[in-house]
């Protein structure tokens, strides 16, 4: 598992940080969304080589992941700015991500 900040935005994949989904989805509703979306991502593998397919496909992936809270207006409300995708080094998550001893895949946090 990939580790998680400690307000539970973000967690991080080798360096960088990615937000989470909005934890105030019902179970339900976040379940139907993260179908959606890997049915996207599906056709999205499946439109190589076709513009307008391609087109669309990013198009559906973009609309799972704005209602997953992923991207986006950000879905927590303390005004917060997002780092989404930011190196967590070059944000104020720094000192706890450096804190980490290491992060899957990646044997040196910061790097």
């Amino acid at each position: 598992m990939y580790p998680q900040t400690p307000d539970g935005r973000y967690f991080v994949v080798r360096g960088r940080l990615w937000r989470l989904s909005d934890p105030r989805l019902e179970p339900a509703e976040r379940e139907r969304l993260v179908r959606d979306l890997m049915a996207a991502r599906r056709s999205v593998r499946d439109a190589k080589g076709d513009a307008e397919a391609m087109k669309q496909a990013r198009s559906r992936v973009d609309e799972a992941k704005r209602a997953l809270g992923e991207r986006g207006p950000v879905w927590w409300t303390d005004g917060a700015p997002d780092y989404n995708r930011h190196m967590a080094v070059n944000t104020p998550y720094e000192g706890w991500f450096r804190s980490l001893d290491s992060e899957p895949g990646d044997s040196k946090p910061g790097r």
